[in-house]
């Protein structure tokens, strides 16, 4: 436009020049809000390392940015750190599991539009030949006792995510924990932590979306499964725009409803790892 100023205004002024100027002033911020929309269509989400070390959001996110042209950046870690990332307005939107920290999330001002959006469970994992003698319990805390007992390794997360924090409260109910010797605080994420387990011959706490995915390459075993203490709920929750003026509120709105829409659950219930599914629905629509 710049070539084309100095020849069309002194062609018409001086009595269309005030109008002409006026003219591409409005260009001008139209084209600005040109930007200010492309930049809105870049959503910022923060999530655990299950959904991402899984395969889920390669699953999910395609569908969702085919339809509405938003294009949503991840950013894994746990969940801890995820709420860390929301609250201090480094994201859009963040789905994570762990219910009571989103519920103070929530009380503190920082989110928005929380919803359900699915479910799957934690497991112990372990050596084949299970050294504690655990297999086929469906009692968490006895089982972790007797892995207490029998004075072998278990490897935590260590990292303040969902799980860790569903760890530590079985540790606190079972009244017991692990020698400093046989306890090993990773500060690593889920896939990490399995292939550790795997190569020290431990148990560790994992959810089975993540386990799925790294099940051949372990070899480690399901060992203890079926308590109700162990049923992990997710929830996703818009950033507050009241606390953050440059939050794409409607991005993380859009997401949300399509995560929880008949074809956002349809394709949460179809995602599956070898012929298994790993995560069920909140919605039935």
């Amino acid at each position: 436009m710049s070539k084309l100023v100095p020849q069309l205004v002194p062609k018409f002024a001086p009595k269309f020049a005030p109008k002409f100027a006026i003219f591409l002033a409005a260009g001008l911020l139209l084209g600005g809000a040109g930007q200010v929309a492309s930049a809105q269509d870049i959503l910022r989400l923060s999530t655990t390392t299950s959904t991402e070390n899984s395969g889920l959001l390669k699953a999910l996110l395609p569908a969702f940015e085919a339809r509405t042209h938003i294009k949503v950046h991840v950013i894994s870690v746990g969940t801890g750190k995820a709420l860390e990332l929301a609250k201090n307005g480094d994201v859009d939107v963040t789905l994570v599991h762990a219910r009571a920290a989103e519920d103070k999330f929530m009380a503190e001002g920082h989110g928005v539009n929380r919803r359900d959006v699915m479910y799957n469970d934690f497991i112990i994992v372990g050596p084949v030949e299970d050294p504690a003698g655990v297999s086929g319990s469906r009692d968490v805390i006895v089982a972790l006792r007797k892995i207490v007992a029998a004075k072998v390794k278990f490897i935590s997360r260590g990292d303040h995510s969902g799980t860790d924090q569903m760890e530590q409260s079985y540790w606190k109910e079972a009244g017991v924990k692990p020698a400093a010797g046989a306890y090993v605080s990773a500060g690593l994420g889920m896939g990490e932590v399995l292939t550790m387990a795997a190569q020290m011959q431990g148990y560790t706490l994992t959810d089975r979306a993540t386990y799925g995915a790294y099940r051949a390459k372990t070899g480690l075993a399901v060992q203890v499964e079926g308590d109700a203490k162990m049923f992990n709920p997710y929830g996703i929750i818009a950033v507050n725009p009241a606390k953050y003026k440059d939050i794409n509120i409607r991005g993380a709105n859009s997401l949300i409803e399509w995560m929880t829409s008949a074809e956002g659950q349809k394709k949460i219930n179809e995602f599956k790892v070898d012929g298994q599914q790993l995560f069920f629905s909140s919605y039935k629509k």
